[in-house]
């Protein structure tokens, strides 16, 4: 029995997500086929009706991953205007959820250095994500895109090493730190 399309979709999207979370959680090299399937809640015979290869489903999971960043912004933007997304997006980036729970988190903090491994395959798919943050966090012209870069660049930096430190003290320090930092970042 055929799927309808909006069935086919539906189960397109529960793929997507959960390639998203793992390749946030494991990276690109850790996440395999059968795992992302077996987290949909699928058979992994299934993944051929929906992606062409595991590169197809990478390329289209890291979109699916900068989407979700992307329209929490836009909702948040929509209600509350462009400063209270920007400093609401920097607070929940700084934040201890965040470094616990890289699988919800920003593909650039958990899996950008795979990404750039893999430049030739994600290349284009991770630029335009990050082109994406980089104009939602300020940088929308040329006067303010330096300091969204520097702002990336800081939450970005102080994630990994929050993560990396652990519970030791320097990973509140380093949240805390950036969260100075780029709340006085301006052009």
């Amino acid at each position: 029995m055929r799927m309808s399309r909006d069935a086919t979709a539906a189960t397109k999207r529960r793929i997507l997500d959960a390639a998203a979370r793992m390749l946030r959680e494991r990276g690109i090299a850790d996440t395999s086929i059968a795992d992302v399937m077996q987290a949909a809640g699928m058979k992994p015979g299934g993944f051929y009706k929906h992606f062409g290869s595991k590169e197809d489903l990478v390329r289209q999971a890291i979109g699916a991953a900068f989407e979700q960043r992307v329209a929490t912004f836009d909702a948040t933007r929509a209600t509350e205007g462009e400063a209270a997304a920007i400093d609401a997006y920097i607070a929940t980036y700084l934040s201890d959820a965040h470094v616990d729970h890289p699988g919800y988190g920003c593909p650039v903090a958990a899996f950008g250095a795979d990404a750039g491994r893999e430049r030739e395959a994600y290349a284009g798919d991770f630029h335009e994500g990050m082109e994406q943050l980089v104009e939602r966090l300020g940088g929308a012209d040329a006067a303010t895109r330096e300091a969204a870069i520097r702002r990336l660049c800081l939450m970005v930096g102080a994630v990994v090493v929050a993560r990396a430190a652990g519970g030791l003290p320097l990973r509140a320090e380093a949240l805390a730190a950036a969260a100075r930092s780029v709340t006085g970042a301006t052009a």
